[in-house]
């Protein structure tokens, strides 16, 4: 049975903490007060009770460690080393819709590396965890990617460009690159859950654009921590300072690069 270390077991109260209130909120969904952030991009009271919730804990367990969240923004801490990543609620769209695919998503940035992360959906009781070095786990089971090494045997997932959000043209010049020569495309909502499911080998490979660093950090280190790469859609080592996202096996990973490439 996998261990977790205090650190881990830090950031997996907190997670769980919040998603009481979440599973709650999703259960009555039309009690919600939802307010419009910009188009097609909404938030809601949920959000931001979550990431409070996730705030204090986290505060209370590791003082002076910064924090830098969807909601609120970044909380400079008096440890200039260590820095939370958070998004308290990934899959806000699929939440208010009531689907059952969202996630919260938990990082720790030490030095301006991702050293821990926690993704957990709360409606299925699954907590994705990963410690650098120390190995990729969904609960208590260890994790690893796929081992498919070929692109008509693959299933991709990807997030598409919504009202106000992304390259439409760019994506769909992706899609067709990609989706004539693999297995299947799937887009389910939640680039940190899409992540998590690379890491679990249940899709062999994701790219997105247009992210942000709360929606990315955990999920490097899952697929990172699970045997595959993550780079971003160029195949630079910088995800997180540039939005975008490439991760598969190793096998993989450059096939997909390719066609990425070849769409251009």
């Amino acid at each position: 049975m996998a261990t977790q270390t205090a650190l881990l077991k830090v950031m997996s109260d907190a997670a769980r903490k919040a998603a009481r209130g979440l599973n709650r909120d999703f259960g009555e969904l039309a009690e919600l007060q939802v307010s419009r952030k910009s188009a097609a991009d909404f938030v809601s009271a949920a959000d931001i009770k979550a990431e409070q919730v996730i705030f204090e804990a986290l505060t209370a367990a590791r003082p002076g460690y910064g924090f830098l969240g969807e909601e609120r923004g970044l909380v400079e801490g008096t440890d200039k080393t260590h820095t939370w990543i958070v998004d308290p609620l990934d899959g806000t769209t699929n939440f208010l819709h009531a689907i059952p695919h969202f996630a919260i998503n938990i990082a720790l940035e030490r030095q301006g590396v991702i050293v821990a992360a926690v993704t957990y959906n709360p409606v299925t009781n699954e907590l994705f965890w990963a410690e650098k070095g120390k190995g990729c786990f969904v609960n208590d089971h260890r994790l690893r990617v796929a081992a498919r090494k070929r692109m008509d045997e693959a299933v991709f997932a990807t997030g598409i460009p919504f009202l106000g959000h992304g390259q439409h043209a760019r994506f769909l010049k992706e899609l067709h690159q990609i989706s004539q020569r693999v297995a299947g495309v799937r887009r389910f909502g939640s680039a940190a859950l899409d992540l998590a499911y690379v890491a679990a080998g249940r899709f062999d490979g994701f790219w997105e654009r247009d992210l942000n660093r709360w929606d990315l950090a955990a999920g490097i280190l899952l697929v990172t921590e699970a045997g595959g790469k993550v780079t971003n859609a160029e195949g630079e080592e910088d995800v997180l300072g540039t939005g975008s996202v490439c991760a598969a096996n190793l096998d993989l990973h450059p096939q997909l690069l390719e066609r990425l490439a070849a769409a251009a």
